[in-house]
């Protein structure tokens, strides 16, 4: 059998009597310490807040092209039914989206190759392709011509792309 603990003597236990536990330090303050990092967290919340709003404004200010977008699939679903009337709804809602977005005094009174320049000068890098200008031309006041399939895919293609990359001068 093992050896039972030796007896300590007075000393040493008086010693481990007088022991206490080890204190920990307190928790560290997630507060900043200097006026600094309070200036600083303020400064980040008011460009967080300035940045917010002008997102929100940008967002509504850009709610006629989605609508425009919308609008446009829905008319795209009936190209193979009512190719016509299709094309003649797009064209008109690529007048909307115009008067929509530029005074009525600039945009209303365009049409024909006014129009189509208009439409190049403000659509963006693509612009509005010969093919979408002859057709739109066409759509305005005369009789249209026979449109195929393709070419009906291709004009919406490119009126979206115009209703989405158009630019408007501030």
């Amino acid at each position: 059998m093992a050896d039972p603990a030796p007896e300590l003597d007075s000393a040493t236990r008086a010693a481990l009597r007088g022991l206490s536990d080890i204190v920990q330090p307190a928790p560290v303050s997630w507060l900043p310490q200097t006026w600094g990092w309070a200036v600083l967290a303020v400064a980040l919340l008011l460009l967080a807040g300035w940045a917010l709003l002008r997102w929100r404004r940008h967002y509504l200010a850009n709610r006629y092209r989605r609508e425009a977008l919308a609008e446009l699939s829905a008319i795209e679903t009936r190209l193979g039914e009512d190719m016509p009337g299709a094309i003649t709804a797009m064209a008109a809602l690529l007048k909307r989206t115009a008067l929509a977005a530029w005074p009525r005094s600039a945009v209303a009174t365009l049409s024909g190759a006014q129009w189509v320049a208009f439409l190049r000068q403000s659509g963006g890098p693509a612009g509005i392709p010969d093919n979408a200008a002859a057709i739109l031309d066409d759509r305005e006041y005369r009789q249209p011509t026979a449109t195929t399939t393709d070419e009906a895919a291709g004009f919406a293609r490119a009126l979206r792309r115009w209703i989405e990359e158009h630019r408007v001068s501030a």
